[in-house]
């Protein structure tokens, strides 16, 4: 089985490279793509991990703003040599979103201790949440997004600056092949809309199997990829066990099964997705020459 998109503690996740490829191995994945946010720096445990029991797919989930909204394209077989260096650029970048997040907590009399952003490992939101549990200001991360570091909480600080088509394009440059992530999650703009502009951009595929694309999301996105020749991939979109919820008196929900926890290997999609992502990233390899 196939999994295209998951993350480490290198980014947002909370396994480490390599508790997330035993996991990944313990759930029957084959190939698992490692996809952290604006860094490459967990492929080396994993694949040290994985030897030959799995198939670890180098990749990257670039962040970019399109619209005033987070947009995030997945990158798949990218030369490291080439994406690192400007990688770094958008690592700072989260730093300094980080540090400005935590100083209007501390003005609004929540301050935190930031986590460690050292080496290649890229802090976002929840880091920020976890060390807003850790002070003892919220019970759980979900809390800590929905009073105050939420799109449109007191706190939020937007990502700089980069668009999708730059994002596209950078990842074109460095041989990776960009693939448009969980599209039906935008909240910038319709899938209609964006999906044309994004192709012209030069995006050449689409994450059409994700845990929150509904069956006729997957239907409309297969459609479009259809119809502009674009690559389908998907993922469980994988960042670690559920957190564990705080004890409350039982109530019945009807959202249980909407809110059921997403596994590795969630989606049991197969390994002949993978097949034409090579070819693709084999092409670019060919025709592309150092940025």
């Amino acid at each position: 089985m196939l999994d295209l998109h998951s993350h480490t503690t290198y980014s947002d996740g909370t396994l480490t490279p390599a508790a997330l490829v035993r996991a990944a191995i313990a759930a029957g994945v084959q190939a698992l793509a490692i996809t952290d946010h604006d860094t490459l720096a967990g492929w080396d445990e994993a694949i040290a991990a994985a030897g030959d029991r799995l198939e670890v797919v180098p990749g990257v989930e670039l962040s970019t703003v399109e619209q005033g909204r987070s947009l995030h394209i997945l990158g798949f077989y990218p030369r490291r040599d080439w994406l690192e260096p400007p990688l770094s650029e958008r690592i700072e970048g989260r730093r300094r979103r980080a540090r400005q997040m935590a100083a209007k907590l501390a003005e609004l009399g929540y301050p935190i201790e930031l986590p460690a952003m050292g080496g290649n490992m890229a802090p976002g939101r929840p880091h920020l949440a976890a060390a807003l549990v850790e002070a003892g200001h919220v019970a759980t991360k979900r809390e800590a997004f929905d009073r105050w570091l939420g799109d449109h909480g007191p706190v939020y600080v937007p990502y700089e600056k980069f668009s999708a088509a730059e994002g596209i394009q950078l990842l074109r440059d460095c041989g990776a092949v960009p693939v448009w992530a969980h599209p039906c999650l935008f909240k910038g703009s319709t899938v209609d809309a964006l999906m044309p502009q994004l192709v012209a951009a030069g995006l050449m595929g689409v994450e059409v199997y994700h845990p929150h694309h509904s069956p006729s999301d997957v239907r409309r996105l297969e459609d479009y990829c259809r119809h502009y020749g674009l690559l389908m991939t998907g993922g469980s979109d994988y960042h670690g066990p559920p957190e564990p919820k705080p004890a409350t008196k039982a109530r019945p929900s009807a959202k249980k099964s909407a809110d059921a926890p997403v596994e590795l290997n969630h989606l049991h999609l197969p390994l002949e997705l993978l097949n034409p992502l090579k070819q693709a990233a084999a092409t670019l390899a060919t025709n592309s020459d150092q940025p």
